[in-house]
């Protein structure tokens, strides 16, 4: 097999510039798409911390509604499973997972704004969401990821 039907086998003549500064080559995950995802999973771990703590609190303690504090306990678990599960696929470079990821993101920019709108401790939390949802979104559109994801644009298709 020569050397241009084989994508690993590098015979010198590519340069590692040429590729995009190599974190987008045909066998490595580029860094933009594991710091995508990390901020995807660490966005469901709160979801899921959060969802948990919300419905531990409403079976164990005093709550106005139990019934309340239940149902958004178990709102905030199910919906700690989409940025999760959009993680595991960036992480495993799958083409579908960018959507899911990409709306989490859109999700998160309203809460933030809500949380910068309090004015309590939820203020610092709205600026981490925000940062965490825009540089997500920088990271999930940049070239490299979707050339690592595999994702072809419109009229691009073989």
């Amino acid at each position: 097999m020569s050397s241009e039907q084989n994508p690993t086998q590098n015979d010198g003549a590519t340069d590692v510039t040429e590729a995009g500064g190599g974190d987008d080559t045909a066998g490595a995950r580029p860094r933009r798409l594991t710091y995508a995802a990390a901020l995807s999973a660490l966005e469901g771990i709160a979801l899921l911390v959060g969802g948990v703590w919300i419905l531990v609190l409403g079976l164990t303690g005093d709550p106005d509604d139990r019934q309340q504090a239940v149902t958004g306990g178990v709102t905030l678990v199910v919906l700690a499973l989409l940025p999760l599960l959009a993680a595991r696929g960036l992480l495993l470079r799958r083409g579908w997972s960018r959507g899911p990821a990409v709306i989490t993101q859109i999700m998160a920019l309203p809460v933030a704004y809500n949380l910068l709108k309090a004015d309590s401790m939820a203020i610092p939390g709205g600026i981490a969401l925000a940062v965490a949802a825009v540089a997500s979104l920088v990271l999930l559109v940049n070239p490299a990821t979707t050339r690592a994801l595999g994702i072809k644009g419109p009229g691009r298709a073989e």
